[in-house]
């Protein structure tokens, strides 16, 4: 039985997060608690929600035009190996294609019987589209951004006290970024808690930066 294929990998899904929890706390940063009102609460919430769906829905449009990128790129290799001086020349096409750990155990034979069997593929299917697994990465993506915020969020909503509910805010994301970095860390084989506080510092500098610029 064939296992289906990951519609977004770990590395994607924590980067939407990300995505979500600095554009929230560029929001939240920018604001002074300490004078603002409960309206002027509201209005911040509003705002740094709105703003994660608009980013969600563009990151979401970004992602499928990266999938029809890398779709139209097969077809460029494809048309490059059937016109190749010579199978050298092929060889080194195929080798930047793929990943550099495994071009580096290829010898040529091997990289020939590749050639031969991607020289009779039919360009016709890799014709670039979107399937219906594109279409779900794309919604994933945007829910990701959206939802990552409504841990943050919550704090305002139960807590009177606006400055209380900042601080409780900020201590839920910088838990949600030591998080990310352990799940990172898990997938690419890095020491957890150093990745997870490598991430919490990027994360929170990423953060003041872009309040600085006026983001």
């Amino acid at each position: 039985m064939k296992m289906p294929d990951r519609v977004l990998e770990p590395a994607e899904r924590i980067g939407e997060i990300l995505f979500g929890l600095i554009m929230f706390l560029t929001v939240t940063g920018a604001m002074s608690v300490v004078t603002a009102n409960r309206t002027q609460i509201l209005e911040m919430l509003i705002a740094a929600l709105s703003c994660n769906i608009a980013w969600g829905i563009i990151d979401a449009g970004m992602f499928l035009l990266s999938r029809l990128a890398e779709r139209g790129s097969n077809v460029v290799l494809l048309r490059k190996l059937a016109v190749a001086k010579d199978h050298q020349a092929a060889h080194r096409m195929i080798a930047d294609a793929l990943p550099p750990l495994v071009a580096s155990i290829l010898d040529p034979a091997q990289l020939e019987v590749i050639r031969k069997g991607l020289n009779r593929f039919p360009e016709s299917k890799l014709r670039p589209k979107l399937t219906g697994d594109d279409w779900l990465g794309a919604l994933g993506v945007c829910l990701l951004v959206i939802t990552s915020t409504i841990p943050v969020v919550i704090p305002f909503m139960v807590v009177g006290d606006p400055r209380v509910a900042l601080r409780i805010s900020n201590a839920i994301a910088v838990l949600m970024l030591f998080f990310c970095g352990l799940i990172l860390a898990r997938h690419a084989g890095l020491r957890p808690w150093t990745t997870g506080a490598v991430m919490v510092a990027i994360g929170m500098s990423l953060v003041g930066i872009a309040i600085a610029l006026g983001g």
